[in-house]
């Protein structure tokens, strides 16, 4: 169960994410950067930072890299119907494999009988279709289906943001 966090952090924490908005800085320590400008010092702004996970007002710290820049130009989300006896060890092992960026579970719809999806990117199209086989593989006759859902265009990611104060 998470804990409540106090008013001075719920304060805190606002400034925080109006200074992390487009990202962390790309300083050498970002931790002191953002603890000058909260008045906190670096281990008081980490303290500050585990209370907020802790209480589930953060969920997670993490690097969002641009893969496009980084050359992953194509990118496809993969989707597989999987006996459902075998979904949490197999989607386990898919989520695990190097190049999968997220895997998660899905409850089935009535149009739409995947249950279990997996976003794959690599630097050619013919890369992807080589993941893919390697997770059909994986998965073996525990599949009965399967699918690709390729990206088409770029949507902006951005993280959390905060309305202007009126």
């Amino acid at each position: 169960m998470s804990a409540c966090i106090s008013p001075s952090d719920a304060l805190l924490a606002e400034r925080l994410i109006q200074l992390t908005e487009a990202g962390l800085p790309l300083v050498a320590d970002p931790w002191t950067w953002l603890g000058v400008r909260l008045g906190l010092s670096p281990s008081a702004t980490l303290a500050l930072l585990r209370r907020l996970v802790d209480a589930g007002a953060i969920r997670r710290i993490a690097a969002v890299p641009n893969h496009y820049r980084l050359g992953y130009v194509h990118n496809g989300m993969t989707v597989w119907d999987v006996d459902d006896e075998k979904i949490d060890r197999l989607g386990a092992q898919v989520g695990a494999l190097p190049f999968v960026s997220h895997c998660y579970r899905r409850p089935r719809r009535r149009a739409w009988r995947y249950n279990l999806f997996a976003m794959v990117h690599g630097r050619s199209a013919a890369e992807i279709e080589q993941y893919r086989e390697h997770i059909r593989a994986l998965l073996g006759r525990s599949t009965l289906a399967d699918d690709m859902l390729v990206s088409t265009r770029i949507l902006k990611k951005t993280g959390l943001r905060l309305a202007p104060a009126r």
